[in-house]
This record gives C-alpha cells, sequence and structure tokens, in this order.
C-alpha cells in the first residue's frame, strides 16, 4: 500500500487499494462491526477548486445519494458516505465478477436464452431504480457487473437523475455515446424511457455482439437520430426476428413509442422466447475454451470520466491498471482404459427439469401464500417474483420460493403493504397467474409510486392481448373506495387487445392526491364481458367493495369470462 494511502476512512477498515485514478482509489475496505468486506470508492477533496474536479465530486456525491436509496439485488448496494480532511468516500457492496465490457471486449457471447435471462434480471433492477424515483442515465455494459455466480446488478449511479432534484436540467448532454438515446443527444429533459433506449442497446449488443451504432460522437449522434440498425436477426442466425420487434420498440426515436417502462419490457422479451423457453440456453464454446456462461476473472470497469469507478471485485481496475487474473481450471482428460478391459458407456445423467417443471413446481409452492398477487420469471440460473405482499406473508413467501427451487436462487423484489387490501388480493389473485405470459399492466405514469397532496393520479393500463372492458378501482388506506373508470366522464367500452388506457389527463376526469395519506392501493380488472363492481355508486368502503367483488369475479367466471387482474401500491404524503 502506497505510504499516503489511509488505513481507516471512519469506522472502516482500509485492507488494500484495488485501482488508482487521477481522481482517487477504490479500495477493499472491512466492516470490523458487522465484519463485513465492502467496497470503499475515494475522491480527493484537494481537487475540488477545479471545474472537472468539482463536477467529479458534485456526481459522486449523487451516486451516494441515487444508489442509497436502493436495495434491490440487482443494484450493487451502497452503505455510507463520509468525508475525511483530504477525501470523500462512498461505502458499497464488495462484488466478485467481471463487468459485462470486460466479457464482451475479450469475446465472450451469449446465446439469446442467455441474453433474455441476463436483461430480465437487469430489467428487475432497472424497474426497481424508477419506482423509487431514480434515472440511471448511463446504463452500458461497463456499468453492469456479472458475479461469480451469474447475478447481474447495475453499478454507477454518477450521472443519475433523482426524481425532484435540481442537479440536472434540460440542455446538458449526459450519457455514453454510444447508448445515449436521442434526447440525451439533444439535450432534452429526461424521463425513465431513456434507461429503455439504452437498455435496449445493451439488449442488441447481448444479441449480437455489436453495438447498434458506432463511430465519432458526430456520426453515432448521427446515426441515433437519423437512422435503424440492423435487426438483431440478420446479423446473428441465432436471434429469432420475434426479438427484433423487442430491440426496435426499445429503441423506438420518440420516447413514447418505446415501452411505457422496465417491466413491459422485460414481458415482452418474456413473450418473444415463450416458445423457446424449454430450449438448451447452454452457450457453446469457441475451441479451445472452457464451457462458461460467466467469467471467472475479477475485472475492471474504467469510468469515462475522471473518478475511479472500478467496483470491487477480487480485483477492481481502472484504465492502465493490472488485473488479477483467476485460472479457469481445464476439465481434466480421460484416461484411455486398458485394451484388455471391456469399455463400459457411462450412465445417462438425469435430464435437469425443465423450466415448464420449474414454473409449476414455483407456483404450486407460492399458491397457499395468502395477501399477495405476484408475477414470476424463471431461467436456468434462478427465479425472480415481483409484484405485492402483505407485510405478515413476506417471511413465508420467502421460505417457500426459496425451498422450491433450492439450489437455484430466488430474488424476491416486492412492494410490501399493511393496510385493508389482503381480502382484496386473495379475490383477484386466481386471475393474475404469476407465470402468466399474457398479462395486465398497471402502474402510474411514470412509474411514479410516491404522489404528494395535490398531485395528479394519472393511471397507465396496458390490456391482456383480448378485446374486453376494464375496470380501475382506488382503494385508499383508511378504507375507502373510488371507481376511477369507468364513469360518467369515461363510460365502459369495448377495448381493443392490448390497448393502452391513460386515465386521469382529461379535463373531465382528473383526480387528485388529498387527505388522508399512507399506502393506497390501485386494482385493474380486464375482462372479455362487462363488469360492473360497484353499480350504485362511484365511492364506498372496503367493507361493501369486497364482497361486491366477489360477486363480481364469480359471475364473470361463471359466464366463461377470460379475466386478467393486477394491482399496485402507491404512497401519498403530505408533502
Amino acid at each position: 500500500m502506497a505510504g499516503d494511502d489511509p488505513t481507516t476512512l471512519g469506522k472502516y477498515d482500509v485492507v488494500r487499494p484495488l485501482g488508482r485514478g487521477a481522481m482517487g482509489v477504490v479500495f477493499e475496505g472491512f466492516d470490523p462491526i458487522i465484519t463485513r468486506r465492502v467496497a470503499i470508492k475515494t475522491v480527493r477533496l484537494d481537487r475540488i477548486d477545479e471545474t472537472e474536479g468539482a463536477e467529479d465530486l458534485l456526481r459522486f456525491k449523487r451516486e451516494a445519494q441515487a444508489a442509497g436509496r436502493l436495495t434491490h439485488p440487482n443494484i450493487v448496494g451502497v452503505y455510507d458516505y463520509g468525508e475525511t480532511d483530504t477525501l470523500a468516500y462512498i461505502v458499497m457492496e464488495f462484488v466478485e465478477g467481471d463487468t459485462l465490457k470486460l466479457l464482451l471486449d475479450r469475446g465472450d457471447r451469449f446465446t439469446p436464452p442467455d441474453a433474455v435471462a441476463m436483461m430480465e434480471s437487469l430489467l428487475a433492477g432497472i424497474a426497481y431504480s424508477h419506482d423509487n424515483g431514480v434515472i440511471h442515465r448511463d446504463i452500458k455494459p461497463a456499468n453492469v457487473m456479472i458475479t461469480r455466480d451469474g447475478r447481474v446488478k447495475l453499478a454507477d449511479f454518477g450521472v443519475a437523475r433523482i426524481e425532484s432534484s435540481s442537479l440536472t436540467q434540460a440542455g446538458t448532454m449526459i450519457g455514453t455515446p454510444s447508448y445515449m438515446s436521442p434526447e440525451q443527444f439533444m439535450g432534452q429533459t429526461i424521463d425513465a424511457r431513456t434507461d429503455i433506449y439504452s437498455a435496449g442497446v445493451l439488449l442488441y449488443q447481448l444479441l449480437t455482439g455489436e453495438k447498434p451504432f458506432e463511430g465519432s460522437v458526430t456520426a453515432i449522434m448521427h446515426k441515433v437520430l437519423n437512422t435503424e440498425p440492423p435487426p438483431p436477426s440478420a446479423l446473428s442466425v441465432s436471434v429469432a426476428p420475434a426479438l427484433d420487434a423487442v430491440v426496435r420498440r426499445a429503441m423506438a426515436k420518440r420516447p413514447e413509442d418505446r415501452f411505457a417502462g422496465a417491466r413491459d419490457f422485460a414481458q415482452a422479451l418474456r413473450d418473444a422466447t415463450a416458445t423457446a423457453d424449454d430450449a438448451d440456453a447452454t452457450m457453446i464454446a469457441t475451441p479451445g475454451r472452457a464451457t462458461m456462461r460467466v467469467a471467472n476473472e475479477p475485472a475492471a470497469r474504467p469510468r469515462r470520466t475522471g473518478v475511479i469507478i472500478g467496483l470491487a471485485g477480487a480485483a477492481v481496475i481502472a484504465a492502465g491498471f493490472v488485473a488479477f487474473v483467476v485460472t479457469r481450471r481445464p476439465a481434466p482428460h480421460a484416461a484411455a482404459p486398458p485394451k484388455t478391459a471391456a469399455i463400459v458407456p457411462p450412465a445417462t445423467p438425469a435430464p435437469p427439469p425443465s423450466l415448464g417443471m420449474l414454473r409449476h413446481k414455483l407456483a404450486a409452492a407460492i399458491a397457499p401464500i395468502s395477501c399477495t398477487l405476484l408475477h414470476g420469471t424463471i431461467a436456468s440460473t434462478g427465479a425472480a417474483l415481483t409484484g405485492l405482499v402483505g407485510a405478515g406473508e413476506r417471511q413465508a413467501l420467502n421460505a417457500a420460493a426459496t425451498s422450491a427451487l433450492t439450489p437455484l436462487p430466488v430474488t424476491l423484489a416486492l412492494k410490501s403493504f399493511t393496510g385493508p387490501y389482503c381480502g382484496v388480493l386473495d379475490a383477484v389473485r386466481a386471475d393474475a397467474p404469476p407465470f402468466a405470459a399474457d398479462r395486465l399492466h398497471l402502474h402510474l405514469q411514470h412509474q411514479a409510486t410516491r404522489l404528494v397532496a395535490g398531485q395528479h393520479i394519472v393511471v397507465d393500463l396496458n390490456l391482456p392481448k383480448f378485446a374486453g372492458y376494464a375496470e380501475v378501482d382506488y382503494i385508499s388506506s383508511s378504507g375507502a373506495t373510488y371507481r376511477l373508470y369507468p364513469s360518467p366522464a369515461l363510460p365502459a367500452t369495448l377495448l381493443a387487445a392490448s390497448d393502452h388506457l391513460v386515465l386521469g389527463k382529461s379535463a373531465a376526469a382528473r383526480w387528485a392526491v388529498g387527505a388522508p395519506f399512507g399506502r393506497d392501493m390501485i386494482l385493474a380488472i380486464a375482462s372479455s364481458v362487462p363488469i360492473n363492481t360497484m353499480p350504485k355508486s362511484l365511492s364506498g368502503d372496503v367493507k361493501t367493495f369486497l364482497p361486491a367483488l366477489r360477486a363480481t369475479l364469480a359471475n364473470l367466471r361463471a359466464q366463461g369470462a377470460t379475466i386478467r387482474t393486477a394491482a399496485i401500491v402507491l404512497d401519498t404524503v403530505k408533502k
């Protein structure tokens, strides 16, 4: 360790440097209180008087503020921020693995099933970030970590935009050119859909091994604004044409033409690959290389700016630093049998369970857990569950899901709640099977999950793939219920398959947040026959709403209706 390196930073012991740059050092550290390895990223305060240094420090603090509010399995965790007389530092999760950039740069390629599985994990982290008001704005391979056990983690929120923050304004061009959206190039105000675009570029690169647009910054900008890249299936015969449409929509020039959110993007990926779910997803290695899905060498992640961004692995490096290499162990060669011995063919190993079987097993395990409304994704590397769970059921759900798929990992990214909602979820969960490919998608505009007094409630509803009718109801934490749609101002009408409704923008039907404040719920129902849960009034309370809801659903089922349900929770606050 260099003589001027600290031995402690705050309560943390400094173990060794992992990478050095112009602005600071990344150290491996140790938290002696809870005995945990950490990574400590530092920036030198003696540079803050310089313009570039001041900007780097601003981004450094923004990273701590943005990532510090996010706790998700697919996001690198930030634990602490501190300053000494000479250094500012961020304490973060110690990640052993490689950046996706390193894997791509050294020639690793991924089959479409592997690429889709990685994107689903990444999109789960992006969705959670957006749910919490953080737009990343610099999604690219260098900011995606692949751990040694194959988990995907989004890193580096140094240029993130935080909801209600004044740190970034329209007119500022921020990002990495090859992954920047058209609105980033034009310096326009951006929203969560810019991350959708960048994730689409990343998917393109995973499927083809190439970036969709390359060249100088000016050349890339011209192509992003004016041209379309070749479809992935034109560059790789292993890519199904259905994936072309997913990439094309994610990378649409206009934000309104892209997926409304990361969850919609992930669902489109699942739909596009549904027919190939049970196919063998093992990556075929090039001659002379071991067959692996995830590399074993710890790696560097150089940053575009002067601040060190390399997240701790067994080694973390910036440009020009030496990587620590973990040697792959070659597969042993079988010894030739004696010439006189009979050759006995090896026993055929039992095939691994299909993804369909794993889905069935997980669905059966979580079915008895009440007060939940879940959506699941599953791949050969593990499963993930998103949705809603009552606070009292979370532990039981975790135990059931983990036990069902052992030794595969199960990631839970759930919204917990307390309130008068368990009966509602139990009534509708039969019509929201966790692994349904055809879903009803419900969220607030811009993926908002928190609204303040006076703010308008704008609901985005994407209908399933059948024509039918919809109902949207609002349930307050106080137990009050309100019909949002249909209403006299928004009468019921037959909706087209996959139709998209935006409710709450018209002057005739607009709703604003008011007291009482708390964690509220919005419930949506789609049915192939008309729905009428609250025929006598547009408002009421959950005690009368719940039996009416049950009766309505029973009546719809008796008529042979196709039904899909969805629910979200949102926090309403005074200020």
